[in-house]
């Protein structure tokens, strides 16, 4: 209901202009609901933006984690597809939520990868694993969004060009000594 209430708001007014008791009054919850879900609209946005992420990545990913180069290609697949989806809404919101949207987003990339390079890894998971899925994150989000500024790549085409420069990231070797 709150998600429901926050997009109608949205296409009403701006973000600056909606606040916590309106979102309670067109969600019909009271404020301490709002505040046992959320500590404040940027952390409903988030939410928001992380179910949809979520969703597309679910559909896409259809229950697998790895980080072998097929799923690292669907994670690039997916963050296409959410700033496709994105830049087709409300223009007027776009640029105040690109940080959020970009924090968020290399979050979730991050996380996918973490997960996938652990399945991978096993119990011999590398002390740069972390950096790695950072690393690869940021890659992935900003070549994501550059793209979804006006590419005339397709989302294939384009992750197929992104895949081999951030895979290498992602491979883990065993170090002889």
């Amino acid at each position: 209901m709150l998600h429901e209430a926050f997009l109608e708001l949205l296409a009403e007014k701006g973000f600056e202009e909606i606040s916590v008791q309106d979102l309670a009054e067109r969600s019909t919850v009271n404020r301490a609901t709002f505040y046992d879900h959320f500590t404040d609209k940027f952390a409903l946005l988030e939410d928001l933006i992380t179910d949809k992420f979520r969703f597309i990545l679910n559909h896409r990913m259809q229950g697998r984690v790895g980080a072998c180069p097929n799923e690292v290609k669907q994670l690039i697949l997916t963050v296409c597809d959410f700033l496709s989806e994105l830049s087709k809404g409300c223009q007027k919101h776009q640029r105040q939520f690109a940080p959020i949207v970009e924090d968020r987003i290399k979050a979730l990339v991050r996380d996918s990868l973490r997960a996938g390079l652990r399945e991978s890894a096993g119990k011999k998971m590398p002390a740069d694993a972390d950096l790695r899925a950072t690393m690869a994150s940021w890659a992935i989000c900003g070549a994501a969004m550059e793209w979804c500024q006006g590419s005339r790549l397709s989302a294939e085409a384009f992750a197929d060009t992104v895949l081999p420069l951030v895979f290498p990231t992602l491979q883990i070797k065993s170090v002889v000594r």
